[in-house]
This record gives structure tokens, sequence and C-alpha cells, in this order.
């Protein structure tokens, strides 16, 4: 199934580029033998790249769409984790201590971990959606989050340090009290397979940057 997917796709891709060639052939005026304007000059930059063969796009295509050596780090994560949570709302004061699930599955043909969160937050239940992929064409990772304590998507993006083993993201999300973006930078050091450590970062009242969450996960 995923062949004749590809195919399909590869199939009208060139399918496309081949209408917009031939639209393009069609609306050239006919050659004259008046001399060339200065400016009806082109440069080797502003030419047309040509098209991709089928194999080649097929390949891209495959190598997009498989999961490979991160996803498969990702995989290793499946299960459930639980911790107790350190929140501040001042850096200066106390944090206020609640527990935390966090249920992890993998989707999509192994593509995309899922975890689905369950808090509390000012003494409110919070539960919390995040997805995690791995882009094998640009090479980074990529997480959403979505919670029952606001209405916009949090979007993240980074890399994973097999040294340090920790996987640091940043990324935007919204400030409700100006409805714009606002900076949110996320760290998962992994001590092994069943323990991280995961600490949020972002802009506190005095605008700069301040740590407002952190906990120590282990997998059940």
């Amino acid at each position: 199934m995923k062949q004749i997917t590809l195919a399909f796709c590869a199939a009208a891709m060139l399918l496309f580029a081949c209408n917009d060639k031939k639209k393009t052939d069609e609306g050239k005026p006919e050659s004259t033998t008046s001399e060339t304007k200065p400016e009806e000059k082109t440069d080797a930059a502003s030419e047309t790249a040509p098209p991709m063969d089928s194999a080649a796009m097929m390949k891209a295509w495959q190598d997009f769409m498989t999961p490979g050596d991160m996803h498969k780090w990702m995989a290793n994560h499946v299960g459930t984790w639980e911790a107790e949570v350190s929140q501040w709302m001042d850096p200066a004061a106390p944090p206020t201590k609640v527990m935390a699930k966090d249920v992890v599955t993998m989707s999509m043909n192994g593509l995309y971990q899922i975890g689905n969160f369950s808090s509390s937050m000012m003494g409110q239940p919070m539960t919390g959606q995040s997805v995690l992929a791995y882009d094998n064409s640009k090479k980074i990772f990529v997480s959403t989050w979505i919670d029952n304590l606001g209405s916009g998507i949090v979007y993240m993006t980074g890399s994973y340090d097999q040294t340090n083993k920790t996987l640091s993201l940043k990324g935007k999300q919204t400030d409700p009290m100006t409805g714009k973006d606002a900076d949110l930078r996320q760290e998962m050091k992994f001590t092994d397979d069943n323990t991280y450590t995961l600490s949020m970062y972002g802009v506190g009242m005095d605008g700069k940057e301040m740590k407002f969450m952190e906990g120590t996960f282990k997998k059940k």
C-alpha cells in the first residue's frame, strides 16, 4: 500500500510539473529576429530547476516516511511515567509540588510519539497532550503541546545531544496577557532508559527567563 501511495504521489507531482512546463511553453511569444534587450536576458540562477525524476522522488518520499534511529529512540519511552513536579510562579518563592503522570505511546507506523499528560496547576486539574516527531528531511525534532488550561498550541523544535542524553527544544507559546508569542524552552535530560528530568523555562513577570516547572519522571 505504501508503494502504491508513493507511486501515485510521484506520478501526480510529475504531472503537475509537466503541465506547468506546457503552460509556460504555450505562453511564450514566438521568437523574432530582433535583438534581445538587456532586461530580457536571464542568468543561470533565475532559471527553473529541472524536475526530479520519478525514481529520485520516490526515494526521497520513502526516506521521509520511514522511521529511523531517532524514532526508535522515541519508541523506547513508550509506557507510563510518573513524577512529583515542582512549579514556580515566582522564582523567589518556594515551588508548589504536584503529582504528574504521562502515558506515552507511538502512532503512525512509529513516526510520532504521543504523550497524554495529567496533573494540576494553580489548584486546577490539568490534562495535556504532546506530539513529538523527528523530521527526517529537516533533521530536527518537532514538538506540539495542547492542554485544557489554554486555547493555543505550543510549537517547539530542537535536537538531541547523545553525549549529554538531552533533548533540547525551543519555541513559542501564547502569552494570554498580551495575546502575543512568548519564548519557551524545554530540556529532557535522561539518566537512563527509565528516568529523565524535565525542565521548562519561560518568560517571567520581569521579562527575563525563569524556570517554571521541573520534575524527575520514572517509568512504571
